[in-house]
């Protein structure tokens, strides 16, 4: 909190609590009809109620300051809190790129003559250009039906399927 802002809330407070004994001394006074008395509390209430709007002012102006602070506090903050993100974001996507270099690297494999003369030889698998084997069973298949104890029965022409809920 602002210094100005607390000098002018206590000084407010403490004028508004000087202000309760003059407007006792102005209602005995009223009550007792002494007329000069009265003049003078109400002179005194005038006066600690001035008191207590420059106070108000004071503390007015105090927070005032205390709010430009605070938005300036703010604002830094979220400044820091930005480049702090940004520098993450340049460490991840570097450690990405790393990585993206490690994984781009192919393994190669090399066949001997004997693997050569394997493979060749093997009617089950043949390479492809990416490397991989397929078997020939996979590539062609025929369609398959199974029973209630789960053996295959291959599909015959004509065949037809009855399903009963």
């Amino acid at each position: 909190m602002h210094t100005k802002t607390m000098e002018g809330l206590v000084g407010a407070m403490t004028n508004m609590n000087l202000l309760n004994t003059p407007m006792r001394v102005f209602k005995e006074a009223e009550r007792k009809g002494d007329t000069a008395t009265m003049e003078r509390a109400m002179g005194y209430v005038g006066d600690f109620s001035d008191k207590v709007e420059e106070y108000k002012a004071e503390a007015e102006k105090g927070m005032k300051e205390d709010a430009k602070e605070a938005k300036e506090k703010a604002k830094l903050q979220q400044e820091e809190a930005i480049r702090k993100r940004k520098e993450e974001r340049e460490k991840s996507e570097e450690a990405i790129e790393e990585n993206r270099n490690v994984n781009t690297d192919a393994d190669t494999v090399k066949l001997s003559r004997e693997g050569k003369a394997l493979v060749k030889n093997n009617p089950d698998t043949h390479a492809t250009d990416a490397g991989t084997d397929m078997t020939k069973s996979d590539a062609v298949k025929e369609p398959v039906t199974y029973t209630k104890v789960g053996e295959a029965v291959s599909m015959e022409q004509g065949t037809s399927i009855s399903v009963s809920v």
